[in-house]
């Protein structure tokens, strides 16, 4: 810009970026702690295919494996001896054949559902809000206990190969310190969408189907043998009838157990758009995929686990995958190199299993607060764009959890399949609703395959609170009906709020009020006084007055003389009333009602607060502005406003803000963005749009000159619905920031703040700054938006 032009104060200038605040000492830590904030433009998701998606979605479900056969010997080799193993096969049968049901369901389930699924959109489309908040416990509960138990049962996988941290203690600090870690990475921004999440289900797959190749291989040839029990095994008891109650109540609490190898299973539904079109197709395919590799993992482990005669332990380790992969693979070098790469494999897919829950809850929990169930402040991103709250949440939780029951995967089960299992329910119950309302080709069969998925389920949870009361289920038992109910209140209690500021067009205040007083509160005469007093004055009331509420005569006489001998208060006249009870709020309340008895008066009552440092200014000074404020926002027609004052900035001597204060963060920046036209129709490659040639800085601009400038858009402001049509769009780039103005227009359409623009036309100037006139223009789209 010439420098005549800014030596001239009455040139038009582009905007410039004049202050800003100083970073507190909160915002500080957190951004050496979590880095730089993420620009909310950059918000977007990466399309996967179906090989990404398997991997990185069916980490939950697949790592369920490499402890659902354990969990459920724990309770058959105690019991029924030896012959627990021939129970086993069965068994696993069982647990496969509620798992094809489930799956079953979970295909219409991502065919419906292509947005987002999962049990509780399900039964919110399907029962309504209030009965969705069932299957939204059930969900935030499993979640909770996946990461403990996936933590947990990471830990002891770890511990297998490496004896010498064992014990209790460690591994509980160990599971602690994954979570923690977890914690951060997830706060930090770390995306479940990258492809790098992949790994550890592949690698996991492999290692399973190297030991059902090996052992095949060595079952075939007779050279399998059996696990040798060292202390601290569950042991064998002594072989009974199946057909007792006692014995069926055994065969009950393996069921249940070996339900845990089903957690995970609802995963892709929450995900499906996540998927390369066409979503639901391809997010169907994945799930019988991911169900298939389960059942044969399950299976084959379950096959081994008999053929080795391998023994569940107290303590969790060594974990039965672990005693497979020695014997599979033996006790050479190179088998011992397998093991190892058994054993890390396994730590790595529960490990990221854990890692799952943090990014289903956080959004889970945005759902649910967006439909009023949870309090707001849970749909808002945090520094890093993730729901940070729903993150920190889930840690606390999960990592009390460990806290109180300790590292191991047996205890931890007792809180699981019921949560699980719920969500199926209501997703097989409410799919077969869906379909029975809709009755499309072929609804009949889907609905006796989800109805048959829900009654399963359901009868799955009921079975597990029975058999596993006593050892932890019926805290989860307690803490369902009591947060479904917590949740129901909160919502209507949201209801009740948005109906009392719902607008009334009878009687509404706006329409009503034809005079509109302004008094001063006044309990010194300084300068935050006359500060409030010309602010009053800027309201333009049709009557200002000031008012001291005596409760000290000799301080009353002090303000009295100090008004009258300031001139800037000498047109506002002050009132003393009497206050002999020193009560200020009530005091207030009555002058307020006094003076608003005429139906069509509003009153502002201006409450002069002196801003102190910290701790001290709360030990030296009380509060009395907001002791005042909180009975009058009570009454109607009158405003308690708050004037604040910084006593400190003038004891300091430093400026609240300035240039050369100001913080050097900038959030990262959008990707560099690429030209689209208006119609939206995609740019080839290789076209060059006009609008990006020639392109100057908005500092550059001249008035009363053509100006082609490019920026982000900051702001756009509409004219009133009553006023003659125009926009007004702000745009700035790194040398300062310009107004395009279209005349006659209301709205552009695909334009929203935060998009970047290409505009040229003629420079002119309103109230001092430039503005360019209609001019003609191009939106870009960024490459975080394709």
């Amino acid at each position: 810009m010439p420098k005549a032009w800014i030596d001239d104060a009455t040139a038009p200038m582009v905007l410039q970026d004049h202050a800003h605040l100083k970073d507190p000492l909160s915002y500080k830590i957190k951004k050496a702690f979590l880095g730089k904030p993420l620009n909310r433009h950059n918000l977007s998701h990466q399309r996967l295919s179906k090989i990404f998606a398997l991997g990185i979605l069916s980490s939950d479900c697949i790592s369920s494996a490499a402890y659902g056969t354990e969990n459920i010997l724990i309770y058959l080799l105690p019991a029924f001896g030896l012959a627990g193993y021939n129970v086993l096969m069965p068994m696993t049968l069982v647990v496969l054949t509620v798992l094809f049901i489930v799956t079953l369901s979970y295909r219409e389930v991502v065919m419906a559902y292509t947005h987002t699924g999962g049990s509780y959109v399900v039964a919110r489309d399907n029962f309504g809000p209030v009965v969705a908040q069932v299957a939204a416990v059930a969900l935030m509960l499993d979640y909770i206990v996946t990461v403990a138990v996936q933590g947990a049962a990471g830990t002891a996988a770890l511990a297998s190969a490496f004896p010498a941290i064992s014990s209790n203690n460690i591994q509980e600090l160990i599971t602690l310190g994954v979570i923690g870690i977890l914690c951060y990475g997830n706060l930090k921004g770390v995306k479940e969408a990258g492809r790098l999440f992949a790994a550890p289900t592949y690698l996991f797959v492999l290692a399973v189907l190297s030991i059902i190749v090996v052992g095949t291989w060595r079952e075939f040839h007779h050279t399998l043998h059996h696990a040798v029990i060292g202390a601290g095994s569950v042991g064998y008891g002594h072989s009974q009838q199946l057909i007792t109650f006692a014995s069926i109540f055994i065969l009950l609490k393996a069921f249940a157990n070996g339900g845990s190898s089903l957690t995970g299973l609802e995963a892709i539904s929450n995900g499906v758009s996540l998927f390369k079109s066409p979503e639901g197709n391809n997010a169907r395919r994945t799930t019988v995929i991911m169900a298939t590799i389960l059942g044969c993992m399950v299976l084959g482990i379950s096959f081994f686990a008999k053929a080795t005669h391998a023994m569940p332990y107290t303590s969790g380790t060594p974990t039965v995958v672990s005693q497979i992969a020695e014997i599979v693979f033996g006790h050479g070098t190179l088998g011992h190199i397998f093991y190892l790469f058994v054993q890390f494999s396994t730590m790595l897919i529960l490990y990221t299993g854990a890692n799952t829950p943090f990014s289903g809850f956080p959004f889970l929990m945005s759902f649910v607060a967006e439909d009023g169930f949870l309090p707001r402040q849970l749909t808002k991103r945090g520094h890093r764009l993730v729901f940070s709250n729903g993150i920190i949440f889930l840690t606390i939780t999960s990592a009390t959890l460990i806290f109180i029951v300790g590292s191991n995967v047996s205890k931890l089960i007792a809180f699981y399949a019921i949560g699980v299992f719920t969500g199926f329910t209501m997703a097989g119950f409410g799919m077969a609703k869906r379909n029975y309302r809709r009755r499309e080709n072929g609804w009949r069969i889907r609905f006796i395959i989800n109805f048959l998925s829900g009654t399963v389920s359901f009868a799955v949870v009921i079975i597990f609170a029975v058999v596993k009361f006593s050892e932890g289920a019926w805290l989860i038992v307690l803490i369902f009906p009591i947060a479904t109910i917590g949740l129901i209140r909160l919502n209507r209690q949201y209801r009740k709020e948005q109906e009392a500021l719902r607008i009334d067009q009878v009687s509404s205040r706006a329409t009503s009020i034809s005079r509109h007083d302004v008094t001063v509160l006044v309990d010194s005469v300084d300068i935050a006084t006359v500060g409030a007093v010309r602010y009053a004055r800027s309201l333009n009331p049709h009557a200002l007055d000031a008012v001291h509420f005596v409760i000290d005569d000799q301080r009353a006489e002090q303000i009295k003389e100090a008004w009258k001998n300031n001139p800037a208060l000498a047109d506002v006249s002050i009132e003393f009333i009497d206050c002999p009870d020193r009560r200020l709020a009530n005091a207030t309340v009555d002058y307020a009602i006094r003076m608003t008895q005429a139906a069509d008066v509003e009153l502002t009552l201006l409450l002069p607060r002196r801003s102190y440092s910290g701790l001290l200014g709360r030990l030296l000074h009380d509060r009395t502005a907001e002791a005042i404020s909180a009975p009058i926002s009570q009454l109607p027609r009158v405003v308690a406003t708050i004037v604040p004052f910084d006593v400190e900035k003038i004891i300091s001597g430093r400026p609240i803000y300035a240039h050369e204060e100001h913080s050097t963060d900038v959030v990262d920046p959008v990707e560099r963005p690429q030209v689209r036209r208006l119609e939206d129709e995609p740019i080839l490659s290789e076209e060059v749009s006009h609008y990006a040639e020639a392109i100057h800085p908005i500092a550059s601009a001249h008035w009363r000159h053509r100006a082609h400038v490019t920026g982000s858009v900051t702001s756009i402001r509409s004219a009133p619905t009553n006023a003659s049509p125009h926009v007004d769009i702000e745009i700035w780039d790194k040398t300062g920031g310009i107004t395009l103005q279209f005349i006659g227009r209301r709205e552009i359409t695909g334009l929203e703040v935060g998009s970047t623009i290409c505009a040229e036309g003629m420079v002119g100037e309103t109230d001092g700054n430039l503005v360019i006139l209609n001019p003609s223009y191009e939106i870009i789209l960024n490459q975080s938006q394709h």
